[in-house]
């Protein structure tokens, strides 16, 4: 294996924690802000990129690699964690909001696995962390997460977090399944990705769901995820933005507020 061999368990329901457990010298890369804690042999350091090495080993082939990153958003910075002690030592990575860390063995998804840009949360190192374009000109402009992707390629585990519950689907060579664009968690290379147009006025204007789903295509695995951080961000607005501060479902509105003192 190119990837370091390492061994995890997932901790907790809603809020959860990888602690991912690494022999002498082995190492695991985190995106910036996943860190909780770590033992006391636990070698910190910042790098360009992800330390694959994907990118060349001169320092044009780094800064190459870590500039991909920018164009998802994320720094040009990653963090990566070794194991220097003598024994076994662990390293814990949280989610950042509620929902589950889901498990990815590579060697067991074809070696590429293809995700949201903010669902990637940490792997062994050795796992290259690009980026992938959608072909598609309507994907990129109407899709609503954007056409660009993140790319995990290798042969060993990496670590990616939905928001709420997560539904793993197998499509078969031609099936197809519509969802939301923002419920997609990642899925595998052999997917066909394409952003459709709500068919009907009324339901385009008028569904509270928006102009556009996004159709994938088998043959390949799906995981998706029932609340999409964006989702949960717009609710609280909402609510955040409510005139007086009135509470959903509450018949009185703002006088109920009034003749409680707010």
């Amino acid at each position: 294996m190119n990837a370091h061999e390492i061994d995890y368990r997932i901790i907790g329901q809603e809020m959860q924690v990888v602690e991912i457990h690494l022999d002498p010298s082995e190492s695991v890369v985190a995106e910036a802000g996943s860190f909780m804690m770590m033992d006391q042999n636990i070698r910190m350091e910042t790098i360009f990129g992800d330390g694959s090495g994907a990118g060349g080993r001169g320092v044009m082939g780094k800064l190459m690699g870590a500039g991909r990153r920018l164009l998802t958003g994320e720094s040009l910075f990653m963090t990566i964690f070794t194991n220097a002690g003598y024994g076994r030592e662990s390293v814990s990575f949280a989610s950042p909001y509620p929902g589950k860390i889901i498990p990815m063995d590579l060697s067991m998804l074809g070696g590429k696995l293809i995700c949201q840009k903010d669902a990637f949360l940490c792997a062994a190192k050795g796992i290259s962390i690009g980026i992938e374009f959608q072909r598609r000109l309507g994907t990129g402009f109407f899709g609503g997460e954007g056409f660009i992707m993140q790319k995990l390629e290798g042969d060993g585990l990496a670590f990616v977090h939905s928001g709420g519950l997560v539904l793993e689907r197998e499509l078969r060579a031609g099936e197809v399944l519509r969802l939301d664009t923002g419920c997609l968690v990642a899925m595998t290379s052999g997917i066909d990705y394409n952003i459709e147009f709500v068919k009907g006025v009324k339901s385009a204007l008028f569904g509270g769901e928006g102009l556009f789903f996004a159709t994938l295509r088998g043959p390949g695995k799906v995981w998706v995820q029932s609340l999409p951080f964006s989702r949960l961000a717009d609710r609280v607005l909402s609510a955040a933005r409510a005139p007086g501060g009135r509470e959903e479902g509450s018949i009185l509105g703002g006088l109920g507020n009034l003749l409680d003192g707010k």
